[in-house]
């Protein structure tokens, strides 16, 4: 058994996503030290941003007349979908970044789905974590409503498209603390962010019990 952990931001030390990821990871291990973390971060060490077309581009050439480029493409592709068809559980922290997926988690998918079967389920049946941030607020009645391209999208892919078993923790106003101008949401990013934290906690607590 293994789990594979993602993370996709591109603020370090300082990451709100990473940190959800940490707690749910940290109760995990806890309770389930045995089971080998295989760790990918998407913005320390990001994936090349042609090696997508260029591996698709290999699948109309002939295996003979491929390009290094090529054959380097496909490899990669090949490893990000076998890391996912691999691992019996994951945790992903995968933040929102104007408004939708960062280009590295975008990468990342288009890969493993190149790198895959065609319709492969690389993660089905297998429990999987999904952590997501945003700077902002973007529920019922805020002024950006709706235009969260993050989550919906990512349900799509983890869930509908890959098969898994999905648990999405969710934190919002992290910029609050940031930007002087979300200042009056200071107690409510507070609870948002205990929420959350609670909530990767546990949800790391259940993942070791999966």
């Amino acid at each position: 058994m293994t789990l594979l952990r993602i993370d996709a931001s591109i603020l370090g030390a300082g990451s709100s996503s990473s940190e959800l990821a940490d707690l749910a990871l940290a109760e995990f291990v806890a309770a389930r030290p045995d089971v080998p973390v295989v760790v990918r971060h998407l913005a320390t060490d990001p994936l090349p941003a042609d090696a997508w077309q260029t591996a698709v581009g290999a699948g109309y050439t002939p295996e003979a007349d491929r390009t290094e480029a090529q054959k380097t493409a496909v490899a990669t592709a090949a490893t990000v979908a076998s890391e996912l068809r691999d691992a019996e559980l994951a945790v992903l922290a995968l933040p929102l970044y104007n408004y939708g997926v960062s280009q590295h988690t975008k990468i990342w998918i288009d890969l493993a789905i190149a790198g895959g079967e065609q319709g492969e389920r690389l993660l089905d049946g297998k429990p999987v974590v999904l952590l997501t941030t945003r700077g902002g607020a973007y529920g019922p009645g805020t002024p950006r409503e709706g235009w969260d391209h993050n989550v919906d999208y990512l349900r799509r892919i983890l869930a509908d498209v890959w098969g898994a078993e999905l648990t999405v923790v969710e934190r919002e106003f992290t910029l609050v603390g940031v930007n002087p101008a979300l200042d009056q949401f200071t107690e409510v990013a507070a609870e948002m962010k205990k929420v959350a934290h609670e909530a990767a906690a546990n949800a790391g607590k259940a993942l070791a019990a999966s």
